[in-house]
């Protein structure tokens, strides 16, 4: 009996610390399952486990945007001074212009100056005027191309007045210098463009005012009255050049004195050795 008391004592004995060993056993279980609950719920909001913010594309992308806007309000604010300066100009120019007639208390308010004419047309009461030459037309010209406008220029009026088949007094102050000096004295003193064209001894204007009138039908009233040539005709003597070599010096300008027995220069001829056509010229 003794024998079988102690075998349950120690049988007790030895159960009690394994009870308290699954005890132990079991708390630590739950203490690593709450601290592994913990850690978990701790390292959630973990910031590594976020997308990362590249913030120097960011902020490259911001200073690109930035330099674009400021090019577009440049680019704007130019535009708007710009437009403004046009504006200041049309305003100052505008200003300048007479106003358009208005009505105001029934009554007409008239211009203060007259809008002028841009229309070209033949000034019957010029004051520059070419003497002897009432009863033709004269046309200063020239036939050197050394200035292509200028020759265009002589060039058409001489084929408007020929267009007319009247006959025209053409003076080239290429063929005879003494022609330029007339046409300076006429003008007193000024320099002129050619062509000069004068009607009736009156000054009518250079190649626009002829081409002008030519186109609105002005030429034509004007020329009424002039004796018209045959379709066709060309002067046998000079061929339409207006000159002819000198018949006294045959061209040269020189002349021999029998008495002096000297050569002197030739007093019915130019610079050149011609002399005025006898037959489309006299």
């Amino acid at each position: 009996m003794a024998e079988s008391e102690n075998n349950t004592t120690t049988t007790m004995r030895t159960t009690k610390p394994t009870t308290a060993t699954a005890t132990a056993t079991a708390a630590t279980k739950s203490a690593s399952a709450f601290n592994r609950s913990f850690t978990m719920q701790a390292t959630a909001p973990n910031v590594d486990s976020r997308p990362k913010i590249n913030y120097a594309s960011l902020n490259r992308a911001m200073t690109i945007n930035n330099k674009f806007y400021n090019r577009v309000d440049s680019v704007v604010s130019a535009g708007m001074s710009i437009k403004g300066k046009v504006k200041k100009l049309c305003n100052l120019f505008e200003s300048n212009k007479p106003s358009k007639p208005s009505i105001t208390g029934h009554e007409l308010v008239k211009l203060s100056k007259p809008v002028r004419s841009l229309s070209l047309s033949y000034n019957e009461s010029s004051m520059i005027k070419l003497p002897g030459t009432e009863d033709r037309i004269v046309v200063y010209l020239t036939s050197l191309r050394g200035i292509r406008r200028t020759f265009e220029d002589c060039y058409a009026v001489r084929m408007i007045f020929r267009g007319f088949r009247v006959w025209v007094d053409e003076r080239d102050i290429s063929m005879d210098s003494a022609y330029k000096k007339e046409l300076h004295c006429v003008f007193g003193g000024k320099n002129v463009s050619l062509p000069q064209v004068f009607i009736r001894g009156k000054h009518v204007g250079g190649a626009d005012v002829v081409k002008g009138m030519f186109e609105t039908g002005e030429l034509a009233r004007v020329l009424d009255g002039f004796p018209r040539r045959e379709p066709g005709f060309v002067c046998r003597c000079c061929g339409d050049v207006r000159f002819v070599p000198c018949g006294n010096c045959s061209g040269s300008r020189k002349l021999f004195d029998e008495d002096d027995g000297v050569l002197k220069r030739c007093l019915e001829c130019n610079e050149n050795g011609l002399s005025r056509c006898p037959d489309c010229c006299s």
